[in-house]
């Protein structure tokens, strides 16, 4: 295996293809533990992914030469009474994170998702892990207008620390939307300036650099208003009760705003990094119900 160091300065050149065999689906398992260090009885286990990919799923392997660096799983769902797929998992090990293989996964999954005859991919998101936010908004062009508190219980491999809710955002993923299609073609986006536009919430210095949420406003009724939340939420490790007063901001600002009529159509990210709420009448591609 490559030294990290010297695969980021590498970029190497990963393929993508489909898992069929059962030595795949084993390195899936191993690439699950790794990346969220799950107990057994939380992975996906080898036999889901035997039945997964005979009846249609997507599970499709990320490879630097002979070796599988992650993986990216799909299957049937269907949501609004569409038949589309639901992204259950995306991992790529520590070592190799950063290298936008995510990315690569995701594009090679929508590609999957077209021959099928799909629109639409969905999948769950912490709203507080800004990286995330900026690959799955900014990146690929999804949105979210769905919130659901502490969707999957305390399971301690899915919380941000003891007590804390794992509350998440639904993503929708329009494949054939132009705000998709602009994104894989690499048009540039637009290049929102944070002190241009209102904010429903914004941080302010608490501990040392450690920003706490400011006073909500719930009242704002612009087309484009923003949400700031911390750059990197595992910074905030020792100090759960700043996690806690974050999560019930963005719970309380993106419940209110949602029912309003907006839903998140990018992120900014930078040494201050905000989601976008918009008007969902604004998005007129989408044809959102």
């Amino acid at each position: 295996m490559r030294a990290g160091a010297d695969i980021k300065k590498a970029r190497p050149s990963v393929k993508i293809k489909p898992l069929r065999h059962q030595a795949e689906f084993e390195q899936c398992v191993a690439i699950q533990k790794e990346v969220w260090q799950l107990e057994d009885i939380e992975v996906t286990p080898v036999h889901q992914f035997c039945i997964g990919v005979k009846t249609g799923a997507i599970l499709l392997g990320a490879f630097l030469d002979e070796q599988m660096i992650g993986f990216v799983y799909s299957f049937p769902s269907i949501y609004q009474g569409k038949l589309s797929h639901h992204s259950h998992q995306l991992a790529v090990r520590p070592e190799f994170q950063g290298l936008g293989i995510g990315k690569k996964l995701k594009w090679a999954q929508r590609s999957h998702a077209l021959k099928l005859g799909l629109e639409l991919i969905t999948w769950t998101v912490d709203p507080l892990k800004a990286k995330n936010a900026n690959l799955n908004l900014h990146s690929l062009g999804a949105i979210t207008r769905t919130y659901w508190d502490n969707f999957y219980g305390f399971s301690p491999s899915l919380t941000l620390g003891p007590n804390i809710p794992t509350d998440r955002f639904l993503m929708e993923w329009w494949l054939k939307s132009p705000r998709v299609i602009k994104r894989i073609r690499g048009t540039p986006q637009i290049n929102y300036q944070p002190a241009h536009f209102p904010k429903a919430v914004e941080g302010e210095l608490a501990n040392g650099d450690k920003l706490r949420p400011s006073r909500l406003k719930l009242n704002l009724k612009e087309d484009l208003i923003l949400v700031e939340l911390p750059r990197d939420i595992k910074a905030y490790r020792q100090e759960p009760a700043l996690i806690s007063s974050w999560q019930e901001a963005l719970r309380k600002v993106f419940k209110h705003y949602f029912r309003a009529g907006y839903a998140v159509s990018d992120f900014i990210f930078g040494p201050r990094s905000f989601y976008v709420l918009e008007k969902i009448s604004r998005l007129k591609d989408l044809k959102l119900k």
